[in-house]
């Protein structure tokens, strides 16, 4: 059931209910303590007083009631004294009271009793119909025992007091928290209405205003959580936005191009020169549309967890040489010199796909990224237990401020237009990570290097086969 005021009200009741624990606590522990205390304290008085009194009481039973007028007026009390019959069992009868009324209510007091049957002097609280009274039963030699009877209203008047006063300071107390935790309580709903409402801005999609809470609890802490989160979407969102922008671009341009060709093409005074030329324009325009496609759906998988990779021996030296066929061509086109650099037969443990995948994004950003006349070289080699596969040139290089991001999705640097789908280095750094290794970057003006670094491992051994052996085994 839903509480009105939801945890405002809630707050402030808690601490009413806590107020009014340690309250009740107090009371149960104060008040009985107390009366206990004082209820001790008048039998001890009422005993002190009683014992040597009954001393002083004759054998002459005449004399009895002044006495005990007398022992009445001296301990402010209520004097009673019993003879003992001889009876089996021994009974005990009124002879004299100081009361000077009926003396009914005390005819079998079993406090009396109790001392004559013990034959020591007894002490106790009683409460009846007619009150509340300390009573002290003294047994004599004489044959007769006295009851001293004092009313405890007196004595008690002091618990009674403190009594109310703690239970008006106990409404005072519960009205002031009921109060101070409603005060206390909306202060804290109110800065949590406003996380909330944040929050529901954050989830519409709207990220320019900051949170803000200046105090240092956990709110504050859970405040400055949500801002960093709102930071980190803003630039989520915004690296979404310039993506379909980008891949917007990047699908349009070759799909309008591919529709023209194909548009011309249809026009039957075409030489064949000229239809070649087309054609091969178009195969540049599909082999475009095929990398981007590639790239998203390498990205999809590595966020769905499904992209595989094998575990298995690669020669880096090989991947070198796999590289520098494949991206010969497009480096004498663009003005570049393409060189390699490989340190012996460099072993190292991933998938060999994956790792010319990498090495290709390397080779590519650096191509596309340096002028015409740069150097770019290709190397290979072994660093104690770590494998590097690393792409240098002698670039500009890249800015310090860009050099935390190059890594990230969509990003392009400078806002620059790269070619193909701008998801390079990105899938670079993922597929490095999934082999167990990573993708490193060192740039200065003039020196810029991105480093692929795997796990080494030893050469396979190779099986040595004799020519005669070699002759029987092929005829």
């Amino acid at each position: 059931m839903r509480i009105p005021g939801g945890i405002r009200v809630r707050i402030a009741l808690a601490l009413v209910a806590i107020v009014a624990a340690a309250l009740g606590t107090a009371h149960l522990i104060v008040v009985p303590s107390l009366e206990r205390r004082l209820v001790d304290a008048r039998l001890d008085q009422l005993g002190k007083l009683a014992v040597p009194l009954s001393q002083e009481l004759t054998d002459d039973r005449f004399l009895w009631s002044d006495a005990v007028e007398g022992f009445a007026v001296d301990t402010n009390s209520r004097v009673v004294a019993f003879d003992v019959l001889t009876t089996d069992p021994p009974a005990l009868a009124i002879a004299a009271d100081s009361r000077r009324l009926s003396s009914r209510d005390v005819t079998n007091e079993p406090i009396a009793i109790r001392a004559l049957v013990s034959g020591e002097v007894e002490r106790e609280r009683v409460i009846d119909g007619s009150g509340d009274y300390a009573e002290v039963a003294v047994p004599l030699e004489v044959g007769a025992v006295l009851l001293f009877q004092a009313p405890l209203a007196d004595s008690l008047a002091t618990v009674r007091l403190v009594e109310r006063r703690l239970l008006l300071a106990t409404a005072f107390a519960l009205a002031l928290a009921l109060v101070l935790g409603l005060t206390a309580a909306g202060m804290l709903a109110h800065r949590l209405r406003r996380l909330e409402t944040a929050a529901e801005r954050i989830a519409g999609g709207e990220f320019d205003v900051p949170i803000v809470d200046h105090t240092d609890d956990e709110l504050g802490q859970l405040a400055l959580a949500f801002d960093r989160m709102r930071v980190q979407l803003a630039q989520l969102d915004n690296a979404r936005k310039e993506f379909v922008a980008n891949a917007s671009h990047e699908l349009r341009t070759p799909i309008f191009s591919l529709g023209g060709f194909l548009e011309l093409m249809g026009d039957e005074d075409l030489d064949e020169e000229t239809r070649r030329g087309f054609l091969t324009t178009m195969q540049g325009q599909v082999e475009r549309l095929a990398k981007l496609s590639i790239d998203l759906l390498d990205l999809s998988r590595v966020d769905a967890g499904q992209l595989n990779v094998a575990q298995e021996l690669v020669e880096l030296g090989e991947v070198v040489g796999a590289l520098i066929g494949e991206l010969g061509h497009i480096a004498s086109a663009s003005g570049h010199a393409l060189e390699t650099d490989v340190e012996g037969d460099v072993w190292c443990l991933g998938d060999e796909e994956r790792v010319l995948q990498v090495g290709r994004a390397l080779a590519m950003n650096a191509l596309v990224h340096t002028p015409p006349g740069s150097h770019v070289v290709i190397r290979a080699c072994r660093r104690g237990d770590r494998a590097e596969l690393a792409v240098e040139d002698d670039g500009p290089g890249i800015a310090k401020s860009e050099q935390g991001t190059v890594f990230e999705r969509f990003h392009r640097v400078d806002g620059g237009k790269a070619s193909g789908s701008g998801l390079g280095l990105a899938i670079a750094r993922e597929l490095a990570r999934l082999m167990g290794g990573s993708v490193g970057l060192e740039s200065d003006p003039g020196r810029t290097v991105f480093t692929l670094d795997l796990m080494a491992e030893p050469a396979p051994e190779r099986t040595l086969v004799s020519a005669s052996e070699f002759s029987r085994e092929n005829g």
